[in-house]
């Protein structure tokens, strides 16, 4: 017979669908959503040094304008790869951002966390991804109950977010949250 990680990671992969890299999705704008702490800021900062050190040109905008220590922090971060932060606070000026961006091999858009049950910041979100085509993935930590996982990333899939980059994973000890969420909300799993 076959060991179990083996049947467990048959099982997964029949269950789930499974997606190439965030990194290799150079066609349109990225831009990384989620609830506060789940990560973002820093799967940006990740994904924006890959690319650098790839011999990529790209661009970061970040709208993660309010929150204290947002900008400073990736900022500092991109500045240790010598890329400028562009900043919108707004869906009219994300379009300007995205322009000024434009001829860059990937472009990274970095959001502040929302709140998934408030309309207003739903709203907010939704403005923004109607901007231009971009894709769009939901970072969500695991060790988060699993019921409110699929709740989280059920709203969020509803604005059109096809895509799941979970985060944390390295001292989580409890999956459920994450596979209820890409269950529920039928959206792919995928890596930065």
């Amino acid at each position: 017979g076959t060991d179990p990680a083996t049947t467990l990671a048959t099982a997964l992969e029949k269950t789930f669908a499974f997606e190439e890299p965030l990194q290799k999705k150079k066609n349109k704008p990225l831009i990384l959503v989620g609830p506060p702490g789940a990560g973002k800021t820093l799967m940006t900062a990740k994904l924006a040094a890959r690319g650098v050190l790839d011999g990529q040109k790209i661009s970061v905008i970040t709208t993660d304008i309010a929150r204290a220590g947002g900008i400073e922090q990736l900022s500092a971060f991109l500045n240790i790869l010598s890329l400028p932060l562009l900043q919108a606070e707004d869906a009219k000026e994300l379009k300007t951002a995205l322009g000024k961006a434009h001829g860059s091999q990937q472009i990274i858009v970095d959001t502040g966390g929302l709140n998934p049950f408030d309309p207003q910041e739903m709203k907010f979100l939704a403005k923004l991804l109607n901007v231009a085509e971009m894709e769009t993935a939901l970072v969500l930590p695991a060790g988060i109950d699993a019921e409110e996982s699929a709740e989280i990333a059920m709203t969020f899939e509803v604005l059109g977010v096809k895509r799941l980059v979970p985060t944390r994973l390295d001292f989580s000890r409890h999956f459920g949250g994450i596979l209820s969420a890409a269950d529920r909300a039928g959206l792919s799993f995928t890596e930065g």
